[in-house]
This record gives C-alpha cells, structure tokens and sequence, in this order.
C-alpha cells in the first residue's frame, strides 16, 4: 500500500471531481489550495470528510483534488462522491458502509431545460387578458 495511488471521479450538477488519494496525514488540497481556503464553509468541508468518518480512515489519506464546473456545493458533493470511490477502491468491505449511508450513489438532480415559448424552465411570461 505504500506508495499506492488511487483515483476515483464524483460529479454532481455541473460540477466534476478528479480525486487521488494517497497514504498519509490526512491533508485535502483542492485545485492547489488548502480545504479550507477553496471551500471557505465549515459545512462543506464537514461534507467532504464524512466518507472518512463513516469508514474511521480520518487522518490516514492524503487526497488531492481538481475540480471544474458549477459552484461551491456541487463541487464539495462530486468530491465527496469522489472520495467514497476512491475509499471502495482501497478496500472493498468499505463499500457496505458507504452505500448504506448514501455516499456512493451519484445525485441525479440537474438544472430542468429551458421550454421555447416561457422564459425559463417553468416561468411563464406575463398574461396579459386585453
């Protein structure tokens, strides 16, 4: 295991995750910044560490992070996606665990298409009756 690399691919939204996770100490580098400082939310850092809490592999894997697309939310649930898959790649009993909490299934909400005719996805233009 030393030395190994594991990689793993979330998406939701608009958002995209490229996740490798090595053996180490724990520290999350996304897009050559430090968690905290791309993420800037408690709540979404607290999002992208529960695979490891709910595995208790905390503090043992170094994971660095690219990611494009969407926002801050979408981008800190593709990571979490990502880094579930990664967790199931290193050790496949943790698999259970995860599925059982939810974090291995991909999020199929996207933004609805706009209809011709209206000027968003469900708004209507104003009724105008004379």
């Amino acid at each position: 295991m030393k030395g190994a690399r594991y990689y793993a691919t979330g998406r939701r939204k608009e958002s995209v995750a490229r996740v490798w996770l090595t053996p180490g100490t724990g520290k999350i580098v996304v897009n050559k910044q430090e968690v905290m400082e791309y993420f800037r939310r408690p709540t979404l850092e607290m999002l992208i560490k529960q695979p490891f809490d709910v595995t208790e592999t905390h503090g043992q894997f170094d994971v660095k992070v690219t990611t494009k697309g969407g926002g801050l939310t979408g981008q800190a649930g593709a990571l979490m996606l990502g880094v579930s898959r990664a967790l199931v790649q290193i050790n496949e009993e943790n698999r259970k665990v995860l599925r059982a909490n939810g974090f291995l299934t991909r999020d199929p909400r996207m933004k609805e298409r706009k209809k011709y005719g209206q000027p968003g996805a469900r708004k209507r233009f104003q009724f105008s009756k004379r």
